[in-house]
């Protein structure tokens, strides 16, 4: 073993511009890799943020006609909660001055007492008679703070309200077809009374677990994961493809380990045969290049691991700058998790070993007799 050891090292010395090329090429793949699921766990956890803004973490609805109180009051999980209500309604603004009329559809929330609490982010005062719209819905109203609208309901009821302000969430779904309005308004619009709770939580990613615990037998708990769920899975989705797709760049570099190492074999096969006829076994043997592709594969990996911190800590301290008017985010977040620096590592060093059994196997099949003939 330490004999093999001896001559992989001495290998690797000797030929030090291609084991530098080899490490380098599985370093570079092996940190855009990396940098490449950083910045989509920041894209995905920037988009889950905006469209919480506007989004409860949870929502019991109420399995009674009579609301119940809220379960949760000492929990210290939850941090805000309020009863709602909500309805589809169409908003119109009358034409004023040179200003045409505005029409569009909306989803209505009504929030009871604590509501503001629930979007802090939103900066909601609400009050009877007023209504918040999201940032598009108001540009496709043509509303601005203080003008009359007028909310008609499915059943013919129409309710007059006060523009108060508009937030903006990021989330074009989100922005285009939701406002927000006190619980009063949405029951003399539809006649819909308090259908359960909205919750904000500590964690939002426990939402289904603490849903659970506080449903019981009076409510039915809807976390914002299961309604957000085909997005969550297009984002995963995304990520899986975008990883396969750039680890390519490291069975590349990978299959230049494998070149490498047998060119070696192919130049060392009369030493390789001289060996043999010395006595060395053919594990010896064998064990010198495998020996090779290991420290190729380990140093190629930590180089790649360290490129990788390094440019992901560049790109979260100068961040890359996004257009406001077409991205919901004004610039690249970068969200660098352990569990895919130790994936990606795995998996680059099962590629770089596999590899490598190639040239071992050529090493074995050599014959000294027919060599040194």
């Amino acid at each position: 073993m330490r004999f093999a050891l001896f001559l992989a090292l001495a290998h690797l010395r000797r030929r030090r511009l291609q084991t530098g090329l080899a490490l380098l090429g599985v370093g570079v793949g092996v940190a855009v890799l990396l940098t490449a699921l950083s910045l989509t766990n920041g894209f995905v956890s920037g988009l889950v943020q905006a469209t919480l803004k506007a989004y409860p973490h949870l929502v019991l609805f109420s399995l009674s006609e009579e609301l119940p109180p809220f379960p949760g009051r000492d929990l210290s999980e939850v941090e805000a909660y309020a009863p709602f209500a909500a309805t589809k309604a169409l908003l119109t603004r009358p034409a004023e001055g040179a200003r045409g009329p505005g029409v569009d559809f909306a989803t209505l929330v009504g929030l009871g007492e604590g509501g503001e609490a629930l979007y802090p982010d939103l900066g909601l005062r609400l009050e009877p008679g007023g209504i918040y719209l999201g940032s598009a819905l108001q540009q496709s109203l043509g509303a601005f703070v203080g003008d009359r609208l007028y909310a008609m309901s499915a059943t013919q009821e129409r309710v007059e309200l006060r523009v108060l302000g508009a937030f903006r969430t990021g989330n074009y779904l989100l922005d285009s077809a939701y406002a927000f309005v006190d619980l009063k308004t949405v029951e003399r619009l539809s006649g819909i009374r308090a259908q359960g709770y909205q919750v904000r939580l500590k964690d939002p990613w426990r939402a289904k677990e603490i849903g659970v615990a506080l449903a019981g037998t009076r409510f039915f708990p809807q976390a914002w994961q299961d309604t957000q769920r085909t997005l969550l899975e297009q984002l995963s989705l995304q990520k899986r493809v975008l990883g396969i797709l750039i680890f390519l760049i490291v069975a590349v570099a990978a299959l230049g380990v494998a070149n490498l190492l047998v060119f070696k074999v192919v130049e060392k096969t009369p030493e390789i045969a001289l060996l043999r006829a010395m006595g060395a076994s053919r594990l010896t043997v064998g064990m010198v290049f495998a020996l090779e592709g290991v420290f190729l594969g380990i140093g190629g990996v930590l180089l790649g691991n360290l490129l990788g911190y390094l440019l992901c800590l560049y790109l979260s301290l100068r961040p890359v700058d996004l257009p406001g008017e077409l991205y919901f985010l004004t610039h690249l977040p970068v969200e660098m998790r352990l569990s895919d620096f130790l994936l990606v590592s795995g998996a680059s060093l099962v590629a770089t070993f596999l590899s490598a059994l190639l040239p071992l196997f050529r090493a074995l099949r050599v014959q000294p007799g027919v060599v040194l003939r």
